[in-house]
């Protein structure tokens, strides 16, 4: 199966001199939690947004959401991958960098698609779905959740 066949065609995205509180509104009305971060130019992918990273990098450090531009919150350099690539591939890729979203490029580096953990689970084969959801959780000892109250 390839990515073609499950990844979402409708993406929603914006420019890294976007405002957060913008980019919040996008994910709103987008119904998502997460949008490829593209340079306005080239349409280029350059980084990607997610709630978590709104709330991590911005809220929880009093940052005004509408002065604070989407390029402060953003990953940088984000994980992608081709419409035509194999599903295990891209899953493989996914688990190994513990993301549950991934921007689907074109040749040129636009984006042309967006493949969610969701779109895993609702359209892959069950195998597939197991694999991905259990090594995409484990924990990474990056966070909060990694370390025990005494």
């Amino acid at each position: 199966m390839r990515i073609s066949e499950i990844m979402s065609r409708k993406v929603t995205s914006c420019a890294p001199e976007a405002s957060i509180q913008d980019a919040a509104r996008l994910m709103e009305n987008g119904d998502c939690g997460a949008i490829p971060v593209v340079e306005v130019d080239s349409g280029k992918v350059v980084g990607i947004l997610t709630d978590r990273d709104i709330a991590c990098r911005a809220v929880a450090h009093g940052r005004n959401p509408q002065g604070t531009k989407v390029r402060d919150c953003m990953s940088n350099v984000p994980v992608t991958v081709k419409a035509d690539m194999e599903l295990e591939l891209c899953c493989q890729i996914m688990e190994k960098e513990q993301v549950r979203r991934v921007p689907v490029v074109d040749e040129t580096g636009k984006v042309c698609g967006i493949v969610s953990q969701a779109d895993i689970a609702q359209k892959a084969p069950e195998h597939e779905v197991a694999e991905v959801v259990r090594d995409i959780s484990r924990p990474s000892g990056r966070g909060i959740w990694a370390h025990t109250v005494p």
